[in-house]
């Protein structure tokens, strides 16, 4: 791994081993997530201003008015993910700067991401690359929309929040799949939620309580 993605002092692979540590004691169980967690440099996600804070558990401002969500978050979602057993093909809506589809990369076959901002595909790729994360392929689209293309998805995992939740993204999911997804009013309340698709009935259970921004549709 090159020197800048293994990271010197704040950004050290010691310093994302304390950030596991923390993980763990916050109740992150599977040690595969935990690994994966581990291995990805977050400070490659963030403004170079931003990177002695990448180990923190807390979210970040990145371009564009997003956020790198919180460590802790990032986690959770995957672990929820990934609870039945892994996953060959996992849908994300929301690539924003990468890391959550960097994760993701590391523990299933494949990754299909889509971003309604276009620059911020080009700023992701560049990571991948960098990383050498080659089984993710991301989509410039209405994340709203999900990739029918690829449908159907044995997993999808939603980084930013609807009002309510959208029934496209639930028809492409997998008979057995499951999606995550934070959903609520922007200022209201937002929960996340575990939506298991089970023939044409789609199983709803409530997580923790969280702070997405929104789904917003249209193309940047």
């Amino acid at each position: 791994m090159k020197a800048n993605l293994r990271g010197i002092g704040m950004t050290s692979q010691r310093t994302r081993d304390r950030l596991v540590t923390r993980l763990r004691a916050a109740g992150i169980r599977d040690e595969r997530v935990l690994a994966a967690m581990g291995e990805t440099p977050r400070h490659v996600f963030v403004d170079e201003a931003l990177s002695s804070r990448a180990y923190e558990d807390t979210a970040l401002p990145i371009s564009f008015g997003q956020t790198i969500s919180q460590p802790y978050v990032v986690a959770r979602m995957t672990e929820a993910l990934l609870a039945d057993g892994p996953l060959h093909k996992v849908l994300e809506i929301g690539t924003g700067c990468g890391y959550q589809a960097s994760v993701l990369a590391q523990l299933v076959d494949r990754v299909y991401s889509v971003e309604r901002i276009g620059a911020l595909i080009n700023q992701a790729r560049e990571r991948f690359y960098a990383l050498g994360l080659h089984n993710i392929k991301v989509n410039h689209n209405d994340g709203s929309w999900g990739w029918p293309e690829y449908a159907p998805f044995g997993g999808v995992l939603v980084t930013a929040a609807p009002a309510a939740l959208p029934m496209e993204l639930c028809q492409q999911l997998a008979d057995g799949g499951r999606m995550v997804i934070p959903v609520g009013e922007q200022h209201g309340l937002q929960y996340l939620n575990v939506i298991t698709r089970h023939g044409d009935e789609f199983k709803r259970e409530q997580l923790d309580a969280v702070s997405f921004v929104p789904m917003l549709g249209g193309l940047q």
